[in-house]
């Protein structure tokens, strides 16, 4: 007498989700599309003085575009692309639909293969390269989904980059993991950073409300965000300094769209240039959103987000007696 394997409706409807999700996988969510700009200086100068990069080769007549500008010139800004396929909304909606409504980036890959310089039209593909099986991470439950994008200069490929992202269904607040149909109604909690080797020391002491700047041994130049070897020098050793918490708002942003589940907009996020001379993003607070100023003076605040996680935000100056008065 032989058994038949019992298999539950539940399992029988993930894998048919999943066969879904899989008829994706090799199809193009863009093909043949122009970048809106040409390569030019002005950008690459924003870049740089955004990136604090005083690199000589990205200046001059013979300037070439730093090579991690290389997605910059396919972004298609807030009017965004009219050509191409509709596959990755398609497939983004049919993870909404399922309760998979919350999205971070988890990481991407680069890989140069020659210089863009002021002049140079690019135009790019973009294929939809893989889509996970379902997996449980710290975040909640959902799919590793990953793009890549061949970027040319006439039939010339350029470079390729990489993009993967992460939709999942949130864990509850309670710590328990969501059930297999995601509850919708709950709010989803805040997305964790990406902690990698090269990072994993300013998150620890950003959990011990210190904030941590990398100091090359070599040179003694200060970095930020945290890097295998100094921009300035190449230098590998290094150690660390702690910031005093002091800085001004360098730029800003105030975002209203698109909504995400973990956030209440309007709220501004400030490109914050410490006291040291390096500079970091963070939420601005204490003061409206419309009020943000470049030049406004900071202040470092660690807040508890949820049990797990602790963040930096940057509040004005002055603005502690408006938060205790409920402003």
């Amino acid at each position: 007498m032989t058994h038949e394997p019992v298999v539950s409706h539940e399992a029988e409807a993930g894998d048919e989700f999943e066969t879904r999700l899989k008829v994706y996988e090799g199809q193009r969510a863009a093909v043949a599309r122009l970048g809106k700009d040409p390569v030019n200086a002005p950008m690459i100068r924003h870049w740089c003085e955004a990136m604090g990069d005083s690199n000589p080769a990205y200046s001059g007549p013979d300037a070439i575009a730093p090579p991690t500008m290389l997605q910059a010139w396919t972004m298609s800004g807030l009017s965004g692309h009219t050509r191409g396929t509709h596959a990755y909304d398609e497939l983004l909606g049919l993870l909404d639909e399922a309760g998979y409504t919350s999205v971070v980036a988890t990481d991407c890959e680069q890989e140069y293969l020659r210089p863009l310089r002021p002049g140079d039209e690019i135009t790019y593909d973009s294929v939809i390269e893989s889509v996970s099986e379902r997996k449980t991470t710290k975040l909640g439950t959902g799919y590793f989904v990953t793009t890549r994008m061949d970027i040319r200069v006439g039939p010339d490929l350029a470079g390729t980059h990489r993009f993967r992202i992460l939709k999942y269904a949130p864990i509850r607040r309670a710590g328990r993991e969501q059930p297999s149909q995601p509850d919708r109604r709950q709010k989803p909690a805040r997305p964790r950073p990406v902690v990698s080797r090269d990072n994993a020391g300013f998150w620890k002491g950003v959990e011990q409300h210190r904030l941590l700047i990398q100091r090359c041994i070599g040179c003694g130049t200060l970095r930020h965000p945290w890097l295998p070897g100094c921009n300035a020098c190449g230098g590998l050793d290094w150690d660390t300094v702690e910031a005093s918490g002091e800085g001004t708002v360098y730029s800003y942003v105030v975002m209203h769209h698109p909504p995400f589940p973990a956030f209440d907009p309007p709220y501004a996020v400030g490109l914050i240039e410490l006291a040291e001379g390096v500079r970091m993003l963070g939420n601005v607070l204490g003061v409206p959103y419309d009020k943000v100023r470049i030049g406004l003076p900071v202040r470092l605040e660690f807040q508890a987000c949820d049990e797990e996680l602790v963040l930096p935000f940057w509040r004005a100056h002055g603005a502690h007696e408006m938060r205790e008065a409920g402003a």
